[in-house]
């Protein structure tokens, strides 16, 4: 699949947090992106975008990333969802990567990261990166 047609919803209720997921994925030539701002709008546009790619951030307004995860997957057992968290969140990673996520980013956000885990993912790989 070429980049321009891998389709990745990234989610986090930080601007700051979107816009530089943004500047790493345009950077490496993604350009299929959709945003959402919280859980409840991640699950809503997977349904209605059908994306390759979800990076969705654990603490949330609203609803948080665990249970936006619980219902995508509960559509779509074969959704590919990256979850991000900030470091002090280690307990709810691992119940993220035991309840379907792919992998996962801490924040700082690591470019370099992103960048492989999309990288292996456009190429339909498994495994944390």
């Amino acid at each position: 699949m070429a980049k321009k047609d891998f389709k990745i919803l990234y989610c986090d209720d930080s601007l700051l947090v979107r816009k530089q997921l943004k500047e790493i994925l345009n950077q490496e030539g993604y350009t299929n992106l959709i945003e959402a701002a919280d859980g409840e709008e991640v699950v809503k546009k997977y349904q209605s975008e059908n994306p390759d790619l979800v990076f969705c951030d654990i603490v949330m307004p609203r609803l948080d990333g665990l249970e936006a995860l619980n219902r995508i997957k509960a559509r779509d057992q074969s959704a590919r969802i990256v979850m991000i968290s900030t470091s002090g969140t280690r307990a709810n990673l691992i119940r993220a990567l035991d309840e379907g996520a792919v992998d996962f980013v801490q924040k700082p956000l690591n470019p370099e990261r992103v960048k492989k885990i999309v990288a292996r993912e456009i190429k339909g790989g498994r495994g944390l990166v």
